[in-house]
Parts: structure tokens; C-alpha cells; sequence
């Protein structure tokens, strides 16, 4: 049986482009959580006033791979001190969250921070409960293995998947032969 985690660490496309390579992740999406307005588009969460931040909802398999493990590559492969922002991306929509489900996710959520907090200092990570999840659009689905070549792709995307690659080795998805 599968389990869900809602992750927000700038840009959703970041995210998924490292999710997708963890051994025990069965999908993962992109989309929107964390704000008022219903049913919201991507360019109404560009603008920073839904309240929204851009997430990816995890699918994984919790006998390989756990919930404290997905929150090790994500203090890894972001910065949770920056307020707002991550890089050049500038806004609410771009925090640093963790929308837990469940007693157990909150558990495992203040305890990734205290254990990070001796590496990066002050993390502002907001660790909310999910409220509700709106899908991305489609196009947003798989864009670094749609757009590897992009300059966004290239500039702020292929650093963390490579820093993914180097600190979790070991967690990997096994190359398709």
C-alpha cells in the first residue's frame, strides 16, 4: 500500500525532477496547496496572492522508501533558510513547506528540522497540515525530462538532480536496461 507526501521547495519542476529518480517513488505530481482560492492556474499562483505554493504530491512505496528518507533529500537538495524564495524565484508561492497528512508526518517533519537545523542555521520551513491538493497543468508534468536543454532546466534544475545523484547514490531507481 501506497503513501502521499506534499512537498514545496521552490519550484515544483525541481522537485519532481528529483523525486522521480528515488528507488520506491511511484509518481509524483506537481500542483498547488497551501492558499484560498479554489481551483487555482498556474499563472494566478505566479502572481503570489492565492496564498498557494507550488508542491509535488509523492507516491511511494514506504516498505523501500520512507517518509523520513523523502525528507532528507529535500533538506538536502533546497534551501530552507530563505524565507520566501528559492534562488531567483521570488514569492509565497515558492516557500519552503511540508503539508503533512497525518500525526506521524508532522512527527517526522519537526524532527528532519531539528536534525538539519545544525547543518543550515535557521530553517523557516512552514510544516502545515494539507489542506487541499489542485493538480498542475499538464504541461507542467515532467518538464526536465520534456525541456533537459532549457536554461532554467540547465541553470537550476540539473545542479540539484546532480547533487541528488552524488548524496544518494544508494537510493537511486536502477538505470532502465
Amino acid at each position: 500500500m501506497s503513501e502521499t507526501a506534499f512537498l514545496a521547495g521552490g519550484c515544483f519542476w525541481c522537485l519532481e525532477a528529483a523525486y522521480d529518480e528515488l528507488a520506491g517513488v511511484l509518481s509524483v505530481k506537481s500542483g498547488y496547496t497551501g492558499g484560498a482560492s479554489a481551483n487555482p492556474t498556474y499563472k494566478q499562483i505566479c502572481t503570489g496572492t492565492t496564498g498557494h505554493a507550488e508542491v509535488v504530491q509523492v507516491e511511494y512505496d514506504p516498505t523501500v522508501i520512507g517518509f523520513s528518507d523523502l525528507l532528507d533529500v529535500f533538506f538536502t537538495i533546497h534551501d530552507p533558510t530563505t524565507l520566501n524564495r528559492q534562488g531567483a524565484d521570488i514569492g509565497t508561492q515558492y516557500r519552503s513547506a511540508i503539508f503533512y497528512t497525518s500525526p506521524e508526518q508532522k512527527a517526522a517533519a519537526d524532527a528532519a528540522v531539528e536534525k538539519f537545523t545544525p547543518h543550515w542555521g535557521k530553517i523557516v520551513t512552514q510544516i502545515a497540515p494539507l489542506t487541499i491538493f489542485y493538480p498542475a497543468e499538464a504541461e507542467h508534468e515532467d518538464y526536465f525530462v520534456n525541456n533537459p536543454w532549457s536554461g532554467y532546466c540547465q541553470a537550476v534544475i540539473t545542479p540539484k538532480i546532480t547533487k541528488l545523484r552524488k548524496a544518494f547514490r544508494e537510493r537511486l531507481k536502477a538505470p532502465a536496461v
